[in-house]
Formats: structure tokens, sequence, C-alpha cells
């Protein structure tokens, strides 16, 4: 049941997706949350099969030696209180996946087709069961076109930019907004122009613009749209 007591079906999928930086990984959590759900950080598991490449010394470009590392990586998350972790192979991956040098090259694993048909298909198995939200770039397109719930997030390049750039100096990293903001705008175009499964908006996604609005107020605009087509009061 949601706070107000409308009751929610024992499977149902909610699709977010939208560009890096508009909010969507902590939308999906606390959407997650109020449904009483389960979060799939889909970008987690694309920058686990890149950390884990260029770990390896993998060139990221390299398609086959990264599907060969996407084929056999196992990626877990688990909960430590309010916060989700990402595991690689039993290693704790949560802090190196978000490092720069990932940020660099995640589009360009995201991008290729060995990759994306295994993700896609552990994504898919991750989502047979009970209440998911799920975030990404194509899950409303392509993993789950028949999803109950489809929002797409926007935001201002440079409100993202912004974004972005906080949330690495709270992990330590020293960049600029310039440089930031040309990484997104660098991951928009590959994300938008890429052959497999590009950054879109479904045709029934409802869309919602974050660039000045609050978290609270867009959690809230979501769960409106929930409550409404199941029939609740929002």
């Amino acid at each position: 049941m949601t706070a107000d007591n409308t009751p929610l079906p024992s499977r149902l999928v909610a699709a977010i997706d939208g560009p890096a930086g508009s909010g969507k990984s902590t939308l999906a959590k606390l959407l997650a949350e109020k449904i009483g759900g389960v979060y799939i950080d889909t970008g987690a598991m694309y920058r686990s099969v890149t950390a884990k490449a260029l770990d390896s010394g993998v060139d990221p470009k390299d398609e086959y030696a990264v599907g060969r590392i996407a084929e056999s990586i196992k990626i877990t998350f688990h909960r430590d209180g309010a916060v989700q972790k990402t595991f690689v192979d039993g290693a704790d991956f949560s802090e190196r996946i978000r490092r720069p040098d990932v940020n660099a090259s995640v589009s360009i694993v995201a991008a290729q087709k060995p990759v994306r048909d295994k993700m896609v298909a552990l994504q898919r198995e991750m989502g047979r069961h009970g209440r998911i939200v799920m975030e990404g770039r194509d899950i409303g397109t392509n993993v789950f076109p028949d999803a109950d719930f489809k929002f797409f997030l926007v935001a201002d390049d440079r409100v993202r930019a912004y974004r972005r750039l906080k949330e690495m100096e709270t992990q330590g990293h020293r960049l600029n907004h310039g440089e930031v903001l040309a990484n997104l705008r660098e991951r928009d175009a590959i994300d938008s122009g890429r052959a497999e499964a590009p950054l879109a908006k479904a045709a029934d996604a409802m869309e919602i613009d974050t660039s000045h609005l609050s978290i609270d107020e867009v959690l809230q605009k979501m769960l409106q749209i929930i409550l409404f087509r199941l029939g609740g009061h929002a």
C-alpha cells in the first residue's frame, strides 16, 4: 500500500529514463521506498562492467574483450541501512564505479551490443517478480516496453552538470563545472546516437523537467500519476 493506503498490485514495474544528472537514481530509490519495491540501478550495472574492464587493462572500445567481461561478471546489490551498495564479483565497487575514469568511458561500453544484450537479460530477470523501480536510458523503450508506469526526466544541461559536480565533490574528486558539462554533453551525444537502444523517451512516458523542482516535488508528481492510474486519490 501507499502512504494513503491505496492498494498496489503485487507485481509492478516503474521505468525511469533520462540523461545523466536528471535525478533518476535519487528518485528511483525514493519511489521504490514509497511503493514498497526494489530499486534496480541499471547505470551501476554498466558502470560495473566499465570499471572491471579498466581494472583489467582492457580498452573500453574493445567490444570483444569487454563483451567477455560482461558475460562473466557477477553484479549484486545490497542495502546497508539507507545506502545501496554495488558488488562486483564479490567486491564492493560502490565508490569505484563513480570515479572520473568510469564516467569518461561508461557510455562507450554501454553502447556495445554484447554488453547491452547481457545486461538487459539480467535486468529483465530482476523485474520478473515483485514491485520494481528501474532507471536507465532505455528502460521504457527497450528493457520493459510494457512497464506499468514510465517516466522520462529531463533538466537543463548546466543544472545537470552542477548536480554531478556536487556529487563528485562529496566523493573527493576535484573537477570544474566546465569539465563536467563537457563530459555530460559528450555522454548525451553518445547515448542518444548509439545504434543499440539509444536514449529516447517512450511514446507513453510522462516527461518531467526537474531543472527547478526539488526532489520531493518530483517524487510527489510521480506518486500522483501512479495513484491516479490505480484509481486512488492524489
